[in-house]
């Protein structure tokens, strides 16, 4: 008897451009076999003492806009690609969102109603493409921390006016403690883990790294009772890709490919097998795919490196 595999979430990142996209955008995606792409429109703020949220302006890209979201999403769903809305948060100076910590009991209040309609709005879109996923915040570790009631408040009005399932993208070293998974359909994990030490990691080293990392993850998963599901997940093509692979500063330092694919490919064995792993989203897609990625760039995305058909495999199994 043939055991018939679930489906996986097969995503990628679908980054914001300056202009719509077409299915000339959208078949690179398609011919990587993945089925899902993570749309993610921006808020900004300027610091912690102006924490109102600007969105939705002249001023942003396309992509990064309702209107652009919405284009998006319509034109994926025309190839058959299925949506998480994961809207994100920008603040001045590039400081880190898991930072984010107000002042005064006043700043909180008028930070939490800028955020909240930031998110109630991309949820109703969500609600109106009938996006399956909506990812209510990336990264807001000490928002969660500090303010765990309107977290719980937020998830109740944001079930009131979209009805599909939902999931939070904690940070690597933040999903552990963050409290209401209950409430979510999915535990995301944004999951930049450290893996191996070394400048060229192996596959084995990487299967190793992860074995602490998995037994971890797998209790959270047990002890809610709920599919985890990486919100994102990617190594950079450069040196010590394993070590820390949050960071993505910009240097010169030559490609290599080989850290990336191997770290990649750990990542799939260890977790793509597992009944309460529901997948995730590579970081990150650019849409213009002949003039991303390539063989002098060390960053996250997979475009137009030997990594690329390493993803395409993997997604073609599940």
């Amino acid at each position: 008897m043939t055991t018939i595999k679930p489906l996986k979430v097969n995503g990628v990142s679908f980054v914001a451009a300056r202009d719509s996209i077409t299915d000339i955008h959208i078949k690179p995606v398609v011919n990587i076999n993945a089925n899902y792409a993570a749309i993610m429109p921006y808020g900004f703020f300027r610091d912690m003492d102006n924490p109102k949220i600007i969105y939705n302006t002249d001023r942003q890209w396309f992509g990064e806009s309702k209107p652009g979201a919405k284009q998006y999403i319509e034109a994926l769903r025309n190839q058959g690609i299925k949506v998480m809305m994961k809207p994100h948060i920008w603040i001045g100076r590039g400081t880190f969102t898991g930072h984010v910590k107000m002042s005064s009991k006043e700043k909180w209040k008028e930070f939490e109603a800028s955020y909240t309609g930031f998110i109630l709005e991309f949820a109703v879109l969500a609600q109106e493409t009938n996006a399956e996923i909506l990812c209510i915040g990336t990264e807001l570790e000490q928002f969660v921390v500090n303010r765990p009631e309107y977290w719980n408040d937020l998830i109740k009005e944001i079930k009131k006016v979209y009805k599909g399932k939902l999931t939070y993208a904690a940070n690597w070293d933040e999903f552990k403690r963050t409290p209401f998974w209950g409430q979510l359909d999915y535990i995301g994990v944004d999951a930049y883990f450290p893996v191996s030490d070394s400048q060229t990691p192996t596959v084995e080293e990487c299967l190793d790294g992860w074995m602490e990392h998995k037994t971890v993850i797998n209790e959270v998963s047990k002890q809610f009772n709920k599919p985890v599901l990486f919100t994102e997940f990617g190594y950079r093509s450069v040196d010590f890709s394993g070590k820390e692979p949050w960071k993505s500063d910009r240097y010169k330092d030559p490609a290599n490919f080989n850290a990336q694919n191997n770290t990649t490919k750990a990542l799939f064995e260890t977790f793509w097998e597992e009944d309460w792993f529901a997948g995730g989203f590579i970081w990150k897609w650019f849409h213009n795919h002949e003039k991303s990625g390539g063989e002098n760039d060390n960053q996250f995305t997979p475009q137009n490196k030997p990594v690329e058909a390493i993803i395409k495999d993997y997604y073609s199994r599940y």
